[in-house]
């Protein structure tokens, strides 16, 4: 069966200011990158809708941020909503195509007709809470999806798993008290967001796997092995979410964790299998 991917030219209308490392470049890569792979389909990534957006994030927080996206006739820039999160014209339809890529891919994977998918979008997801924008992301794409697949399929164990250089501390605290949940993530400590560490068990069914700067291939398989995919197992879900972040590559300027392209091949054959 074939792998779907999702994408749509609005995820390049976000824009930030000038050099933040959040640009559409990263997306074009990703897109050079993917293009002609055997037993591939790209198909476009649709909108969310405010049903499955709400199943997640606060409506009053929701309408505030569509209220604060510059206009058109904006000539003052993109609009920071902290130090390193913006918005600009175009990213509410951005983000939109974001969660709305990972509904799609929820859809086509149950009905059989993919075995999985990659959504190829931006701005990222994982740090936004529920009423929160934050580390660059605006809606908690993988907390939409995964509540999409409860409501409309009534798929109940859930397994997240996060390999950002980053936590994913908005996904923990979307789902830190929902047993049927599970979440595990690695990333490097200390690093923003300063959340992660391993006593933060959510109810039972959050497992962080800290690494320090530094780290690399073989460091990052045994937290995974001797941890995570252990967890996994022991879980038993219907269905799995993979918030595939690559910014813990060795040469990624942002962080310190020495990771190669095999590291990242390994864990998600590690996860399929």
């Amino acid at each position: 069966m074939k792998t779907l991917l999702l994408y749509h030219d609005d995820c390049l209308r976000h824009r930030p200011h000038g050099r933040h490392p959040e640009r559409p470049g990263r997306l074009s890569a990703v897109l050079d990158a993917v293009q002609g792979l055997d037993r591939t389909e790209c198909l476009p990534a649709p909108k969310a809708t405010l049903e499955q957006i709400e199943r997640v994030h606060c409506t009053d927080w929701w309408q505030g941020l569509l209220e604060l996206e510059p206009s058109d006739e904006a000539d003052s820039g993109p609009l920071a909503l902290d130090a390193d999160t913006y918005l600009s014209r175009g990213s509410i339809d951005a983000t939109l195509r974001g969660s709305g890529a990972a509904c799609f891919a929820v859809e086509e994977v149950i009905a059989g007709r993919a075995r999985n998918a990659f959504c190829v979008t931006r701005p990222p997801g994982h740090h936004a809470e529920r009423a929160v924008a934050m580390g660059f992301c605006l809606l908690n794409h993988v907390a939409v999806a995964a509540c999409h697949a409860r409501a409309e399929h009534g798929i109940r164990r859930i397994a997240i798993l996060d390999f950002d250089v980053h936590h994913g501390n908005g996904t923990q605290a979307i789902f830190g008290d929902d047993a049927d949940t599970l979440f595990v993530s690695s990333h490097q400590m200390p690093l923003y967001p300063g959340t992660g560490h391993p006593e933060e068990r959510g109810c039972g069914n959050v497992f962080n796997l800290p690494l320090p700067p530094g780290a690399g291939g073989a460091e990052f398989r045994k937290v995974w092995q001797e941890q995570g995919l252990r967890e996994l197992q022991r879980f038993e879900p219907e269905l799995i979410f993979i918030s595939a972040g690559f910014d813990g590559h060795v040469l990624d300027p942002l962080a310190q964790l020495q990771l190669e392209d095999a590291d990242y091949a390994w864990i998600t054959a590690e996860i399929r299998r």
